[in-house]
């Protein structure tokens, strides 16, 4: 083994600065993941507990380490219960970083001939116009690598041709599927009245309601373009990767969706249109 240097009777390798490496970016990814959340509170109380336990153990006080002891013999357990949709969201990052290198593959193979989608955006725009004037609430997942079944399920199976009047049909306060969202996926509706994960983030606007955290939320746990419109104000967001988009016009809204169903975001696009755009 080739040292490096020493600190004092530390023998310093280069598998240490890897190993403090990794976890400098495992400790980073964990706080990313429950940064805003009451899930700090208990992981700082976890760890002024382990530091206690290894100070009192260090003094070597058996009935106060005996204690402590119990508590670190079912701490993992105790974290999976407490971290679980922690370590559910952090899964999921997981699953996602294994699929970048088929993601990025069927990129090039989308930018190499050209692909460019059939789906006819405009209906949902023609739509979601609609939706802004008469201050109806709607809730668009738009999908392209696959059909979202775990989610489909949650509501009415459809597979129906996209189109303006079944979208406002769908969405009319009387129809019995108007609560819920719409998936849609390679141009046609798969499912509607399906129920979406609710983002728990702390930090999103205070008059983000119910129908735009489902948006963020699924956002955040899948690899899915979200459009909302508020039923209160009209307005539309976006929602791509747990970040938002707001205060869109109809013509932007448009040019994002098509962006993503043919693959060409750019990498920063929640910084490209500026919350204080007008909408339509």
């Amino acid at each position: 083994m080739v040292f490096l240097f020493k600190i004092g009777f530390l023998e310093i390798t280069w598998v240490d600065f890897i190993d403090v490496g990794l976890v400098s970016v495992l400790l980073y990814q964990i706080y990313k993941l429950i940064r805003g959340s009451i899930a700090v509170n208990i992981f700082l109380g976890l760890l002024a507990l382990y530091l206690v336990y290894l100070m009192v153990n260090a003094a070597q006080m058996e009935l106060l380490s005996t204690i402590l002891g119990q508590f670190m013999g079912v701490g993992f357990i105790a974290m999976i219960v407490l971290f679980q949709p922690e370590i559910r969201k952090f899964l999921l990052v997981l699953g996602r970083s294994t699929e970048f290198r088929e993601n990025f593959l069927k990129t090039v193979s989308h930018w190499r001939h050209g692909h460019v989608s059939d789906f006819d955006v405009s209906q949902v725009i023609d739509a979601v116009k609609s939706f802004k004037a008469t201050r109806t609430g709607a809730l668009i997942v738009f999908t392209r690598d696959s059909e979202l079944k775990f989610y489909a399920q949650t509501g009415d199976l459809l597979d129906a041709e996209v189109n303006k009047r079944l979208l406002i049909s769908i969405f009319n306060k009387t129809s019995p599927l108007h609560d819920g969202a719409v998936i849609i996926y390679k141009g046609r509706i798969k499912a509607a009245r399906c129920v979406l994960p609710v983002s728990e983030n702390d930090h999103l606007p205070a008059d983000f309601g119910l129908r735009h955290r489902a948006a963020v939320g699924m956002s955040e746990n899948t690899d899915t373009l979200v459009l909302a419109v508020s039923e209160e104000t009209g307005r539309l967001i976006l929602a791509r990767n747990g970040k938002y988009l707001r205060s869109l016009s109809l013509s932007q809204t448009e040019e994002k969706i098509l962006q993503y169903l043919n693959y060409t975001e750019p990498s920063n696009w929640e910084e490209i249109v500026p919350e204080e755009l007008v909408a339509d």
